[in-house]
Formats: C-alpha cells, sequence, structure tokens
C-alpha cells in the first residue's frame, strides 16, 4: 500500500515537474530557434539579392525597386548607386559596406 502511495506521489511530482518546468523551457527554446531561423533567413535573402545584383551587373546602373515604408505600404524608388548598401547589424545600427563587403558580412553571420 505504502509503495503504491509513494509511486503515485512520485509520478505526480515528476508530471508536474515536466509541466510547469520542461514545457515553459521548451517553449522558450522553440522561440529563440525560431528567432535565429528568422535572422538566418534574412542573411540568406540579402545574399541572393547581393550576388544577383552583382552577376547582372547592376552595380554600375541605376536600380529601380520598391520600398517597404512600414504597415504594408510600399513606394517606388530608384538607387542611383547602388555598388554601396547600408546592412542592419543590430540594435537600430546600419553599416554601410561595398557589395564585396556586405557578401562577405552575410556568409559569417
Amino acid at each position: 500500500m505504502s509503495a503504491d502511495i509513494f509511486i503515485r506521489d512520485k509520478v505526480t511530482r515528476y508530471e508536474h515537474f515536466l509541466n510547469e518546468r520542461l514545457r515553459t523551457d521548451l517553449r522558450a527554446v522553440l522561440e529563440h530557434r525560431d528567432a535565429v531561423y528568422s535572422d538566418m533567413a534574412e542573411y540568406l535573402q540579402l545574399r541572393n539579392v547581393l550576388e544577383k545584383t552583382q552577376k547582372l551587373g547592376l552595380t554600375q546602373s541605376g536600380l529601380k525597386t520598391i520600398v517597404d515604408l512600414g504597415a504594408n505600404f510600399y513606394a517606388q524608388a530608384r538607387v542611383m548607386d547602388p555598388s554601396r548598401v547600408f546592412v542592419a547589424v543590430g540594435l537600430g545600427f546600419f553599416v554601410e559596406f561595398t557589395i564585396d563587403e556586405a557578401l562577405g558580412s552575410s556568409t559569417r553571420k
């Protein structure tokens, strides 16, 4: 009898630990993983755009594009000198790179 009560008590404590601690930790880790995957996707997209820009020779001539101004509001823009780009590096800071430097930076990230 006491062995059954002891086992039930142990199982109840393990279930509580699993539900209260481990599931919460798992949720936090999964959210962090999703944020890292999102950052990786942005850098991959940056690298692909830079490689296409370089391959098509758009660094010499002007470049016509659409810019997201926020809240799904877009405007047409013309980049007169696409040989230099600004890359967000975090905390609201941007760094001006040449295409080659930006490709190297996106590869390291």
